[in-house]
Order: structure tokens, then sequence, then C-alpha cells
């Protein structure tokens, strides 16, 4: 049986316009729409007077602008960036040369790694925190204080910041409430993403604020259902390699019916981070390293 994904589609908004979504929080959403954006980047702001902004969004001088803009009355104090892909992280240098505002987030891409040619081409490789954050990590500014969440697999460096005593959690590309994430290795890896997910679900968040798309308002509905999801992909992966199908594209082929073109290559990312993490886990053997291109089967008993 397919797993049904509750996905909320409606996403009202006007490009360039700072609005609120909940007390206390405002977004605007860049013009970079996409098929891994959805409608843009959301940047949220947090609090009033001395502000908080997270996932500045792309290097787009109109986003900028129209952000300034927005705050021209008020104070940016603290920039915090969930993860360094390119629609996320760039705007944070405008930002801070503008505001004096610090940079707070993991560490930079990939931990300083370039990725596999080709592979991790998403990566703002520019970007380094000006304050390094762990898990646990608390930011307090003029009426709001956030944890950071660290929450890897979609990258190594993704964070959610969780707003005290509001049961707001901003969980980036996480948990988005329009699609699931890509998960692409290197960087991308499949088992701390459901590892990430299963900790999700020992929290008691009561909303997300995804970047891109929708809030999710049922946050534990929605996270067991990405669950089920991969584990559901997982299964039709382990169904190709029992019918002697090895290669990543004919298993795209095969389990993907109907994707558009645009979007395959990110499938066979998706499906080789699976089988990655099935050959750590001893069910999957690969005929050389893991890669796009290689031949997998079911490792012997």
């Amino acid at each position: 049986m397919s797993v049904v994904i509750p996905f909320r589609r409606e996403f009202a908004f006007e490009y360039g316009r700072l609005e609120p979504v909940a007390p206390t929080i405002r977004r605007i959403v860049a013009r970079n729409p996409g098929p891994f954006t959805f409608k843009g980047t959301g940047t949220y702001v947090v609090g009033s007077g001395d502000v908080a902004l997270i996932d500045p969004g792309p290097d787009l001088a109109e986003h900028v602008e129209a952000l300034l803009a927005g705050l021209s009355r008020e104070r940016v104090t603290h920039i915090l960036v969930t993860h360094t892909h390119r629609d996320h992280s760039p705007a944070a240098a405008a930002l801070k040369a503008a505001t004096g505002a610090p940079t707070f987030g993991f560490g930079p891409h990939a931990g300083g790694r370039r990725g596999e040619p080709g592979v991790e081409e998403g990566g703002d490789w520019d970007f380094v925190p000006d304050i390094t954050l762990r898990d646990g990590d608390r930011i307090a500014g003029h009426g709001w204080a956030f944890e950071a969440v660290h929450t890897p697999g979609h990258t190594s460096n993704h964070l959610c910041f969780a707003l005290a005593d509001s049961g707001v959690l901003f969980s980036g590309d996480h948990v988005m409430g329009w699609s699931t994430s890509v998960i692409a290795p290197p960087d991308g890896d499949m088992a701390a993403y459901l590892a990430s997910l299963g900790r999700l679900l020992d929290r008691h968040d009561l909303v997300y604020w995804p970047t891109h798309g929708p809030a999710v308002t049922e946050p534990q509905r929605h996270v067991r259902a990405f669950i089920a999801h991969r584990h559901e992909r997982e299964a039709g992966i382990l169904d190709c390699l029992r019918a002697g199908i090895g290669g990543i594209d004919a298993i795209v082929e095969r389990l993907y019916v109907g994707l558009q073109p645009g979007l395959r290559r990110a499938a066979g990312r998706s499906v080789q981070a699976h089988l990655i993490d099935l050959a750590g886990r001893g069910l999957v053997a690969s005929d050389g390293p893991p890669t796009l291109k290689t031949h997998y089967r079911l490792a012997r008993d």
C-alpha cells in the first residue's frame, strides 16, 4: 500500500512583501521558484524592534532590498542559517554588510570538503558562520530565544531552530509542507536523515515553519508519513535488486512512474542515498564505490 504524505499546497503570499504569518513571526518570499524551492525561499523575521532573521535566502538583490526596506525601522541583531544550500545562505553576506548582525550556523558546507563533481552542485561554499552552533545551543535576543536542533541528513550541517515557549520549530528543508527533501550524497545521508526524523518524533512541537511552502500543522503525523515513505522506497529498491535491476537509472525508471524529466537526477541521488544506507547495514553490495553509475546487488547471506 502506498504511503499518503499529508502535503498542504495552499501558500498565500506576495513577492517582495514582509507579511505576518504568526504572532511575532513575519516572512518574505524570494522570487526564486523552482522544482526544489516551490514558490521560493521564505526568510523569516522573528521579534519586533530588535529582530532575528532565519534563512536569508539566495543572492538576489531585490530580495535583500525588500527585506531591508521592510525592516527599515527595526534592527537586525542575528542572522540564522539552517544550512548552506544556495537558496538559503548566500544573502547572509549582503545582510550582514547592511546591518552588522553576526551570522549563526552549524558550519561551512560539507565541513569544508568539496563533494563529488556534479552531485552536490547546490552548495554555498562561501558561507562561514561568525558563531558556530551545536545541538542544544541557545540563541537569545530581545523578547525571543531559540534552541538549535541539529538535524543532519539533507545536509550534514542542517539545523532546525525551536522558538522557546511557542511550540514553533523552523524546520528549514528537513521537513517541508510541500515535498519531501532530496537526500543527495556525498553530503546528504539517508541514515542520518531518518535518525533526525525519528528525533523530531521525541519532541513536542506544535507547528513547523519550513523555508519553502506552507506551515506543517500536524508535525507528528507529517514526520511519521515521511518515515513511512522512505521505508516504502527502500522496499521498492530491494525489490528491484531481487529482480536483477541493479543500476540507479533503471531503478528510477521502475519506481518513479511519471516523473518529470527535470527531477530524474534528484530521484537518482535519493536512490543512491538509500543504497549507501542499505550497504552500510549489510543488505546491499556494489561493484566498486557507491556512485551514481555503480551496479548494485543484494548482499549474500
